[in-house]
């Protein structure tokens, strides 16, 4: 079995793709993330929280993707805050130092 991280590309060279659904799994923890092209990938919570600085206790509220362009999502919290992930952070490897 392929591990999905293998399939992710270094950071500024994955191919754009749109992004087709995104639905949270409350068990995982984590975000299904699935694109035009099959892939899906499953991402954690804890990488988006520390990404866009939410805090620990602020839950999912909402998932808003972006309609028009299907480029990104944003999670809507309880809190009143919001993470915006784009679908690069997703397919792509973090940048190295």
């Amino acid at each position: 079995m392929k591990s999905l991280t293998n399939l992710k590309k270094p950071f500024g060279t994955a191919k754009m793709v749109r992004i087709k659904s995104v639905r949270y799994l409350a068990w995982e923890d984590a975000f299904d993330v699935e694109f035009d092209d099959g892939l899906s990938f499953l991402e954690p919570h804890s990488a988006i929280r520390k990404a866009n600085k939410i805090s620990s206790k602020a839950e999912p509220v909402e998932i808003v993707l972006d309609e028009e362009y299907r480029i990104g999502f944003e999670v809507r919290y309880n809190t009143g805050e919001a993470a915006e992930v784009s679908w690069s952070f997703i397919r792509e490897l973090p940048p190295k130092k």
